[in-house]
């Protein structure tokens, strides 16, 4: 059985009058993510980690900031694009798994409809797709709330094994 394993991660600043949205999920907050696009740090490190495993770059590579085209781009549909990429190479995601660092809002109620966003995303069983998350404990950037980070880290197995 042929295996690739990859690693992502990413962090991205709060900021007042944006939504926060992580897997996808709209969350209660008063503060949301900064970036190009909806600025979902957890699809993004997943990506990463996704391209990396195949040696393909990351995701600034495919979906660049400097691109009009993804400007408040739905990182869902990155992710699909990403997924398909991959297929298209002859491999498929075995498991995944992730951490959020993030001192507020409190993730643990929203953690199985990201799990379930991402898995209806990448056509995958849900139980292949792991989202834990912490707190830094009020130390750097994460602790003093000034941004959330992920770390993501996927396992792909060769079609044809």
């Amino acid at each position: 059985m042929k295996l690739r394993i990859g690693n992502g991660y990413d962090i991205h600043r709060l900021v007042e009058g944006r939504p926060l949205i992580l897997g996808g999920v709209v969350l209660p907050h008063d503060r949301g993510l900064d970036g190009h696009s909806d600025a979902d740090v957890l699809t993004h490190a997943i990506m990463d980690a996704m391209l990396g495993a195949l040696s393909l770059g990351d995701i600034g590579h495919y979906f660049p900031p400097t691109d009009e085209q993804w400007r408040g781009a739905n990182s869902l549909t990155l992710l699909q694009q990403v997924n398909r990429l991959i297929h298209k190479k002859g491999w498929t995601i075995s498991n995944l798994d992730s951490v959020i660092i993030a001192e507020r809002p409190k993730l643990k109620p929203h953690l199985q409809d990201m799990q379930d966003n991402l898995a209806d995303t990448l056509e995958v069983d849900p139980t292949l797709i792991g989202i834990k998350a912490t707190t830094n404990e009020t130390l750097g950037p994460t602790g003093r709330e000034e941004g959330i980070a992920v770390h993501a880290v996927v396992l792909l197995s060769a079609l044809d094994s």
